[in-house]
């Protein structure tokens, strides 16, 4: 009963918090804050595939929505992933404490949960948007459980599999395949190298979409903005300064997207109760020091913490910037807080031994009886105490996660849209948007996502009062054309067929009525108003035929490994379910 109990307690606990965490974005309707957009149908777009001009960072991610919303609505399918993710993050943290500490009993096994699951990292990047990004997190601890299952000469299955779901995003990919290539680098077990070397084309395969994408397209590898180093830094948070902050697992560059008990000095309140935790289980794997998998994970988490607070110094951001001018597609890293996830594992691990005996207790002993007692006590002080350090993650981060209707509007354009010919440029100027119907915060344009022809996006952030240059260069000179109020010739010779303009939300706008008023409007309302352009010069598509292999490659490695697995449980429970028939037959 026990056993079993301890093997049904952490998912249930864990789904629970995730309904908890997600709350009234379960409701009816969309995902879109900041860089979170779902809509009700994506398209496979030049930009869905990475090869359009900005860089490829949400390959395979939009592709696979677009696969997954010609049948599904992308609103349920979205909220789906997220509320998936949340749920094997925690699930994963109890799974990765049994398999590194077999001692560990069910009350470590739920607080090494709510570390997983209740933390700043998780808060910031919901509230940021990135939900894709949380899928790479969430595949962490089972990431070092399938590597485990590697060194013990198991099954490569479930390995090829955490690096799939995590390659959804380009840092998600990066994540796990670090995780993963540092455990079978370390010492023990046979055939070190091998496993390495297996390791990372496994990993290229799960990476093959966006880098496949990136050599197609020519995009992102061109050297990054030196403006962007500084303004994707970690940030000191209230009475932590930079390390502190990060040492939390909080930190994030972005000051808007932060639950509001991160933004006075209770931030400190809230780290010190996280560090406490964790501190306390310290000494326990300090014991366990001959584990190389611990010491690994130990000095991941070390790395991934002081080099983002190095990294927002100001010689660290000079080294950065001379990075970024030297090494192509290193953009990738420069929202280095985002590496902090890799800190995860260890500190639920600590948290775990924390209250972990290094022998199991026999619980017919009065000693040991209490020693038991002791523990759960314990555990649930510090379950509490975790849920207490931030005590706004629940119900949608402070209710800042509500679900969006989209007016009608959008699906008629979508409508007009379908089978014409030619981009489509947007006004007014910029990527984000307000809308009276998405609330307060800023929130990325929907219309790349919602229309089926490619929409063209500067790439350019505005951060912290500075701006930060993109990659649409083509992008560039169409809004430039039309904020100067160029003609229609101009614009098609941009190869752009469409002009939609979304009349409810602020921006610039410069002298594009010039433009407009010798333009044909064929939809118009209080949302939206889209104009055509007459005779656009087509430009030529790239390829895709080398991204499309590599995403079904990527495909192919999820679901050729899910099915593995299942087949070998299927297996397992048949041979399970004979030998107990055999036993009560013999009885």
């Amino acid at each position: 009963m026990a056993r079993s109990r301890s093997r049904w307690t952490p998912p249930l606990y864990t789904l629970l918090l995730a309904l908890v965490i997600l709350g009234p974005l379960l409701g009816p309707g969309y995902l879109l804050l900041r860089d979170a957009v779902s809509t009700p149908r994506s398209y496979f777009t030049d930009s869905a595939w990475g090869i359009a001009d900005a860089a490829a960072r949400a390959v395979p991610q939009d592709a696979a929505i677009a696969a997954l919303t010609t049948v599904f609505d992308g609103g349920l399918v979205v909220k789906t992933i997220l509320l998936l993710a949340l749920w094997l993050a925690g699930w994963g943290a109890a799974v990765m404490a049994r398999a590194v500490l077999p001692t560990a009993p069910l009350p470590a096994l739920l607080v090494a949960s709510t570390v997983a699951m209740w933390n700043p990292y998780v808060a910031e990047r919901l509230l940021q948007g990135h939900w894709s990004l949380l899928v790479g997190y969430a595949a962490l601890p089972w990431t070092v459980v399938a590597a485990l299952a590697v060194r013990q000469g198991r099954s490569w299955w479930a390995l090829a599999v955490c690096l799939a779901v995590a390659g959804l995003t380009p840092t998600g990919a990066l994540l796990a395949a670090t995780l993963a290539s540092v455990i079978l680098a370390l010492p023990g077990g046979a055939r070190r190298g091998l496993r390495v070397v297996v390791t990372l084309v496994i990993a290229a395969v799960a990476s093959a979409p966006w880098l496949v994408a990136t050599a197609v397209s020519g995009s992102g590898v061109e050297q990054a903005d030196p403006a962007g180093w500084a303004a994707f830094a970690a940030r000191a948070e209230p009475g932590l300064g930079t390390l502190g902050s990060l040492a939390g697992l909080g930190g994030i560059w972005n000051s808007d997207a932060v639950s509001a008990s991160r933004t006075s000095i209770f931030a400190v309140v809230g780290t010190a109760i996280l560090l406490t935790v964790v501190a306390f289980g310290v000494r326990p794997l300090i014991r366990r020091r001959k584990n190389p998998v611990i010491l690994g994970l130990a000095v991941v988490a070390l790395l991934a913490i002081a080099v983002p607070a190095l990294a927002a110094t100001g010689p660290g951001l000079a080294v950065a910037r001379a990075v970024g001018e030297t090494v192509p597609g290193a953009g990738l890293l420069r929202d280095s807080q985002k590496w902090v996830a890799l800190a995860m594992p260890i500190y639920a691990l600590a948290a775990a031994a924390a209250f972990t005996p290094r022998h199991r207790p026999n619980p017919v002993q009065p000693t040991a009886l209490s020693a038991v007692q002791r523990t759960r006590f314990g555990s649930a002080v510090a379950t509490l105490a975790l849920l207490i350090a931030l005590p706004d993650l629940g119900w949608g981060v402070g209710n800042s996660m509500r679900p969006v209707v989209y007016p009608a509007s959008w699906q008629a354009v979508a409508a007009e849209l379908q089978g014409s010919a030619g981009d489509v440029a947007v006004l007014p100027a910029g990527m984000f948007r307000r809308f009276t119907y998405s609330g307060t915060a800023p929130v990325l344009d929907p219309a790349p996502r919602m229309l089926p022809l490619d929409v063209l996006q500067t790439g350019e952030l505005i951060v912290a009062g500075g701006t930060v240059r993109g990659e649409g260069t083509r992008a560039t000179d169409v809004q430039n054309a039309l904020l100067a109020g160029e003609s229609a010739e101009t614009l098609a010779e941009l190869g752009v067929g469409w002009v939609l303009v979304e009349n409810t939300t602020p921006g610039e706008l410069g002298d594009s009525a010039q433009t407009l008023n010798r333009l044909d409007a064929v939809y118009r309302d209080e949302q939206l108003t889209l104009y055509r352009v007459p005779d656009p010069v087509i430009t030529e598509s790239r390829s895709n035929t080398a991204v499309v292999v590599a995403h079904l490659a990527w495909a192919l490695l999820l679901l050729g490994g899910l099915a593995v697995g299942l087949g070998r449980l299927r297996r397992s429970s048949r041979i399970t379910l004979q030998r107990n028939v055999g036993r009560s037959n013999e009885t």
